[in-house]
């Protein structure tokens, strides 16, 4: 019985993602026909046909999921924590300082090694 029941939602999923792909297409053709109208009316059609879209999208399987890890991805951000301004600033200047001195360093043996390929070539 349940092999029956993810069939048809599987079928009826590909037909929620074909008016997903249809209402953007829509979209698209629309903000060309409509060229000459106003800005704001066709950015206006175009974020209704998207909330139209996304909605349709996350009645699917796959926009269910995708729902879930957006909303797991925002529980697991509030358990960041975040650095204090003083730790950052000390943390940025250190990576400063490593950069210039690992540059130094490099700029050093590139040109100990030029001087040596330079004294050997003539």
């Amino acid at each position: 019985m349940e092999s029956k029941t993810e069939q048809a939602t599987g079928r009826f999923d590909a037909l929620k993602w074909l008016v997903v792909f249809v209402l953007i297409a829509a979209g698209v053709v629309g903000n060309l026909y409509f060229g000459a109208e106003s800005l704001l009316y066709r950015v206006l059609g175009l974020v209704v046909l998207a909330l139209v879209a996304a909605f349709v999208a996350l009645q699917t399987e796959r926009g269910r999921r995708f729902a879930l890890l957006l909303k797991e991805a925002r529980v697991e951000i509030r358990k960041v924590v975040w650095p204090t301004r003083p730790e950052l600033v000390q943390t940025t200047f250190i990576v400063v300082v490593f950069v210039l001195v690992v540059a130094l360093l490099l700029w050093g043996m590139d040109s100990l090694i030029s001087w040596l390929v330079s004294g050997i070539i003539g």
